[in-house]
């Protein structure tokens, strides 16, 4: 087991059944994760879905681990809470789900294999992940070298909005 520790940023996200109790158990199920501790965690904010619009909003945040696991380890793991949340994996994509654990940024690594990819694939056009992620991280670098602040700055924020109660740390 590596004992090098890795700051890792997961996106959520939830638009079926009671969301923000998704959100609220899966960050708990997150601190359960062996050789992993959560740091930080955005406030919860409602989007409108990508895709599809006739679908009910998402409720998303963003929260940063402290792992020594590896990323294909951490996957699995999140894809375990995915499942104990009822999550459905078909072939549509951006369609509606219980829970959406996306792993965002592993430190300074780069994943490309046919079920992971890190930096997230789609993490520049999605202000529900760059908002909270700069709520908790503003001074982040991206691996483009910019500040995220330049990313959140030309992404729409039509559709997003901060929601007052959620699980924070």
């Amino acid at each position: 087991m590596p004992t090098h520790k890795e700051q890792v940023y997961i996106g959520l996200g939830s638009n079926l059944g009671d969301s923000r109790e998704h959100l609220r158990t899966a960050l708990s199920e997150l601190d359960s994760i062996e050789s992993t501790r959560r740091l930080r965690t955005s406030s919860f904010y409602s989007s409108s879905p990508m895709g599809p619009q006739n679908q009910a909003d998402f409720i998303n945040a963003v929260c940063l681990l402290e792992t020594t696991l590896p990323p294909h380890d951490l996957l699995a793991q999140l894809q375990g809470i995915e499942n104990h949340h009822g999550r459905e994996r078909k072939d549509e994509r951006w369609g509606p789900r219980t829970l959406d654990l996306d792993i965002l940024l592993y430190g300074n690594h780069t994943v490309a294999t046919d079920d992971l990819t890190i930096p997230h694939y789609g993490l520049a056009e999605r202000e529900f992940v760059l908002v909270p992620l700069f709520e908790i991280a503003p001074n982040m670098v991206m691996p483009d070298g910019k500040p995220l602040s330049n990313w959140v700055a030309k992404c729409s924020l039509d559709g997003l909005r901060r929601l007052r109660s959620s699980n924070q740390r």
